[in-house]
């Protein structure tokens, strides 16, 4: 996966991606930030934007798991 470029405008709203580009851009950012590589301004742009990514897999998470509760309510 190519890097992740916080500071362009093409970058997908967290909130259109499937809960699988999510994850593993997710992934990514957690492995940039780890590496210690980033300037400050950049660290700070890829935790926003990884925060946003896990509230996006954390909302399809939940979506999954109501529609699992209903259908257990349903049986």
């Amino acid at each position: 996966m190519s890097p992740t470029r916080t500071d362009d405008s093409t970058t997908p709203d967290p909130a259109a991606l499937p809960y699988e580009a999510a994850r593993d851009e997710l992934v990514d950012v957690v492995r940039r930030l780890e590496s210690g590589a980033a300037d400050l301004e950049e660290s700070l742009a890829l935790w926003e934007r990884g925060e946003a990514l896990a509230s996006r897999c954390q909302d399809v998470l939940d979506g999954a798991l109501r529609r699992l509760d209903a259908q257990a309510g349903d049986g």
